[in-house]
C-alpha cells in the first residue's frame, strides 16, 4: 500500500550541464550530466527504490518480482521511461524507429517520446520535423549536408509541450530543461552532430545515416493534439496527450492549489514527478512529503489517495500498447 519513491539514474553527456544539481539538488556525478532517468526500469539503467520494504531494489526488479503492484501487466518489461534533460549545449539531431523496425533490427522497443518544457532560455528553440517532401529529397539533403534547409526549428518557452512520435526528426538545443516521457527504449539513430569531436576519444560520434533515412516519416506532419483542461476540487488537470493519438502513454500536467482527492480510476498505476512547489501525498493513513524533484509510482494496490499543497505535477500512465 506504499508508494514507490525512486532515486534517479544519472547519465553524463557532452551536451549536459549542472542544472540537475542546481535546481533539484540531486547528488549528480562530477562533470557534464545531461540526463536523470527519474522513473526507469530499463535494463541496467533503472532507478532505485529509496524507502519502504523494497528499498534498494531497482524498479526493473520490482516490476519483475511484484507484478501485482502494477496490476499484473502483460508487458514483460516496465513500459515507460521518464527523464529530466538538461541541454547545456545542442543535442545531436536524432530520429527513433517504431516498434516494428526496432524489434526487427535492434531487438528492442521503438521509441515514441514527449517533451514538457520546464525552463527555456530567451531565444531557445528545438528541432522538430523537417522540410523534405519525399524520401529521395530527404536523402539528398542529408548526403549534401543541407541541414539549414532540411531541419525545422521551433521556438520554445516554459510550459510548451511537444509529442514526438517515432519517425520524427528532433533535437533539444542549448538552454532547454525538459521532462521527457517516453517508451522504455534507448534506440536512437543519430543523424547529425554538428561535426563535434568527443574529447575523450578524439573522434566524431557515430552517425546512423541510412537507418535514420529508413525510419523518418516523410513528409513531416505535426500530431493533432487535443489538449484538454479540467478542474477537479483544487486541482487544474491538463491532459497533454492520450490514446489514440498516443498509444503508449497518457500524460497530464496537474497544478494543485490545495487538496485533490483522487484515485487510480481506469489506470493500473501512475508515474508521478513533482516539477514545482511542494506538498504531501496521503494514503492509507500515512503521509509522505513531496518536493520539487520527487519521483514516485502509485502502485495498483493504492486505489485512493490525496495530494495536498501547492505543486505542479507531471503524471503519466501506460497506454493501450
Amino acid at each position: 500500500m506504499e508508494p514507490l519513491f525512486l532515486t534517479p539514474y544519472f547519465r553524463p553527456k557532452i551536451w549536459g550541464g549542472r542544472k540537475l544539481k542546481d535546481i533539484f539538488n540531486y547528488d549528480i556525478p562530477e562533470g557534464k550530466v545531461g540526463e536523470a532517468w527519474i522513473i526507469s526500469g530499463y535494463k541496467d539503467d533503472a532507478s532505485t527504490v529509496t524507502e519502504g520494504p523494497l528499498k534498494g531494489k531497482s524498479l526493473r526488479e520490482v516490476y519483475l518480482e511484484h507484478p501485482e503492484l502494477f496490476g499484473n501487466p502483460k508487458a514483460k518489461e516496465f513500459p515507460l521511461l521518464v527523464k529530466f534533460l538538461d541541454a547545456n549545449d545542442n543535442l545531436s539531431v536524432q530520429v527513433h524507429p517504431d516498434d516494428d523496425y526496432a524489434r526487427k533490427v535492434e531487438n528492442d522497443s521503438g521509441k515514441t517520446e514527449s517533451w514538457y518544457v520546464m525552463q527555456a532560455d530567451p531565444g531557445a528553440y528545438i528541432i522538430y520535423g523537417h522540410h523534405a517532401k519525399t524520401r529521395e529529397e530527404l536523402a539528398d539533403m542529408i548526403h549534401n549536408g543541407e541541414w539549414d534547409k532540411l531541419l525545422r526549428k521551433v521556438p520554445v518557452k516554459a510550459g510548451d509541450f511537444f509529442y514526438v512520435p517515432a519517425g520524427t526528426i528532433h533535437a533539444l538545443t542549448k538552454g532547454c530543461l525538459v521532462i521527457e516521457t517516453q517508451q522504455s527504449s534507448d534506440v536512437t539513430y543519430r543523424l547529425y552532430d554538428y561535426d563535434r569531436v568527443d574529447k575523450k576519444t578524439g573522434k566524431k560520434r557515430e552517425l546512423h545515416t541510412q537507418k535514420s533515412i529508413d525510419v523518418t516519416t516523410v513528409p513531416h506532419v505535426d500530431p493533432k493534439l487535443d489538449v484538454k483542461t479540467d478542474t477537479d476540487q483544487d486541482a487544474e488537470i491538463k491532459t497533454l496527450v492520450e490514446p489514440p493519438v498516443s498509444p503508449h502513454f497518457y500524460l497530464w500536467q496537474i497544478d494543485l492549489d490545495d487538496t485533490w482527492k483522487t484515485g487510480l480510476k481506469n489506470h493500473p498505476y501512475l508515474l508521478v514527478s513533482v516539477i514545482k512547489g511542494e506538498g504531501k501525498l496521503e494514503a492509507d493513513g500515512k503521509s509522505y512529503d513531496l518536493k520539487m524533484g520527487t519521483n514516485l509510482i502509485v502502485p495498483n494496490e493504492m486505489k485512493n489517495f490525496t495530494f495536498t499543497g501547492k505543486m505542479r505535477i507531471v503524471m503519466s500512465a501506460p497506454g493501450e500498447k
